[in-house]
């Protein structure tokens, strides 16, 4: 994709996206995705040669080989969202074989998904493209529908498929966060002795996050406290939803002044309300880029093309690592797919497009 297109998709908002300086926290103080990330970043880490060599695996694989940016596919949503919903728009995807065709297809760095997929399709694919087994999930048949983040398979599974790394969500805010924080960071230091990455799906679930005004479940300052809890357990990855909106905090304290704990500094030195500074908090506490942000790709619509290449930009100017986008890709046909699985990676292939 030319960086004409990339500036036709973004369209109004090109110019703000495209030229904008981040006068918050400075690239320079970031450790920003580059070819030697592996051994720059984890070499002086506790993380094992196993787990380095899992990492380079990751790092090494796709379209996006070599450059410190990940392109991730997940597919996950036959449990989170259900498996009618998520595969009616395209029932191929109800076989295994399809989803991993598609990532391979699409030039992704690796594919993150359930036991079940992997374990039908392990042997034939483990050694060509980078397997992530996502243990997690929260199942959506129980009635009424729980935050809850319940363990499907385990470590070893993961490493007996040959899987490069392991996945899981926590959702912070929920009642049971406790309970899922203890678990996942658990099974983290398992997979990190066996060899493994591990990716963190660092949500947030709580009703009182979401006020008549807006929802906080996608604010800057809330999100990145998630983020730096998941780094905190161990996370090598950071998996977040872009951020829309700042002030979580605030609004929460409106109501509860015991909530949380804030600096107004938080809201005018180290971020604003511009998109692209949203992220850059975001990616501060995560280390300050030391665990790569990769961002959501979000749900499938009516303009994916241009909300994918749009996400991707904020992403990478913000200082993120890359995406990890599954529905836009996998509910349409497999060339449709690989089209915004490769505009998304363009972005980042693209000389043009910088650190803000």
């Amino acid at each position: 994709m030319s960086n004409n297109r990339i500036v036709e998709l973004l369209g109004a908002e090109a110019d703000s996206l495209l030229s904008h300086t981040c006068t918050t926290i400075p690239k320079e103080s970031l450790h920003l995705p580059s070819g030697d990330w592996v051994s720059r970043i984890f070499g002086p880490s506790d993380r094992n040669i196993r787990t380095l060599r899992s990492l380079e695996q990751i790092y090494g694989t796709g379209r996006l080989a070599g450059t410190g940016y990940l392109s991730i596919l997940p597919v996950d949503q036959g449990i989170e969202h259900s498996a009618g919903a998520s595969f009616a728009p395209n029932p191929a995807y109800f076989d295994p074989e399809n989803i991993v065709k598609l990532a391979i297809e699409g030039g992704c760095n690796a594919v993150a998904t359930t036991y079940g997929v992997l374990a039908m399709v392990a042997r034939r694919y483990a050694h060509k493209i980078p397997l992530i087994l996502k243990f997690n999930h929260n199942e959506l048949l129980t009635y009424p529908n729980l935050a809850e983040q319940k363990i499907f398979a385990s470590i070893d599974q993961a490493f007996e498929m040959g899987c490069a790394g392991v996945g899981a969500t926590i959702y912070f805010g929920s009642e049971d966060s406790g309970r899922q924080i203890i678990e996942v960071s658990q099974a983290f230091e398992r997979a990190h002795e066996l060899g493994m990455a591990t990716i963190l799906w660092c949500y947030l679930r709580n009703d009182a996050f979401k006020t008549a005004d807006k929802d906080f479940h996608v604010a800057a300052d809330l999100t990145s406290q998630a983020n730096h809890l998941g780094v905190t357990i161990g996370a090598d990855i950071i998996k977040q939803k872009l951020p829309e909106n700042h002030g979580g905090y605030k609004a929460l304290r409106s109501g509860d002044s015991s909530y949380g704990k804030l600096d107004d500094r938080m809201y005018t030195q180290l971020c604003s309300d511009h998109p692209i500074d949203l992220v850059r908090d975001q990616v501060a506490t995560c280390d300050l880029g030391r665990n790569g942000l990769i961002n959501s790709g979000g749900a499938s619509g009516k303009n994916d093309l241009a909300q994918a290449v749009r996400t991707a930009v904020i992403n990478q100017r913000g200082g993120g690592m890359g995406l990890i986008s599954g529905r836009k890709a996998f509910q349409k046909p497999l060339a449709g797919g690989v089209e915004i699985l490769n505009a998304i990676q363009d972005v980042y292939l693209s000389d043009a497009i910088t650190v803000a």
